[in-house]
């Protein structure tokens, strides 16, 4: 069995595989404590992988190196069945990375534009070669409807569940309306240029807010809520 523990900016998901089956995951805010000792007693985790996007305090770090299994800290030095052509590889995002990797072992010698929505928006390119060639970054549904509420003098805040109508017609719906279909337009103005430019690009959609946007970009992609985990997954059953 292995342990992988994805800690993102607002939460930490953590996922049981066997395999490549995912066999429970779960997410918490805080407080780890408590799955990683239920999951030790119960299931013989063999070894774990950690991806965080934070600076883990040392308790934090002290209490997942507890479980009694070598664990693994995730950076773009870990060895990885992907290249990376960024220019300053120490920058980049350890959630970016793994869902390269995902998509990559799903999709091989493919071109791959690899959209994750969480807090913020990423889109990153993987070339055919396997080469992680860079991407873009974005604020997120979130970030973009608090934005709108603390950087004006009377818009509301909008929670991003709710009619998406075009136009809005009320105040709420021309905000959330705003936020997500203009994403929406985002995304598929960019996969339509990467698909001019490089030809035949397959896409991948993951991220908290994948099934919030799903539904409303025209292209052809493929959701994978679970991408990122399972990334960390493949680059710790090679090491």
């Amino acid at each position: 069995m292995n342990l992988i523990i994805d800690i993102g900016n607002n939460s930490a998901k953590f996922f049981l595989f066997n395999g490549e089956q995912i066999i429970l995951h779960t997410r918490r805010e805080r407080n780890y404590h408590d799955i990683l000792q239920e999951w030790s007693r119960q299931y013989g985790i063999e070894r774990a992988i950690v991806s965080t996007v934070t600076n883990l305090s040392s308790e934090d770090k002290a209490e997942i190196e507890s479980i009694g299994c070598p664990v693994v800290w995730f950076s773009n030095q870990t060895p990885m069945p992907i290249g990376i052509k960024y220019r300053t590889p120490h920058t980049l995002g350890c959630d970016r990375l793994a869902a390269a990797v995902g998509a990559a072992s799903k999709v091989p010698a493919r071109n791959l534009l690899v959209i994750d929505a969480g807090s913020a928006i990423t889109i990153d390119f993987v070339d055919k070669e396997g080469n992680f060639c860079g991407g873009n970054i974005a604020p997120g549904v979130k970030m973009r409807l608090k934005a709108l509420h603390e950087y004006t003098a009377r818009l509301p805040y909008v929670e991003k569940d709710g009619d998406i109508p075009m136009p809005g017609y009320d105040t709420e719906t021309a905000i959330r309306s705003g936020v997500i279909r203009g994403i929406c337009h985002e995304i598929d103005g960019y996969i339509n240029e990467f698909r001019e430019n490089y030809g035949d690009v397959f896409v991948f959609l993951t991220g908290g807010d994948e099934k919030t946007l799903i539904n409303n970009i025209k292209n052809r992609i493929f959701a994978d809520k679970f991408l990122v985990a399972k990334g960390l997954n493949k680059i710790l059953s090679l090491l």
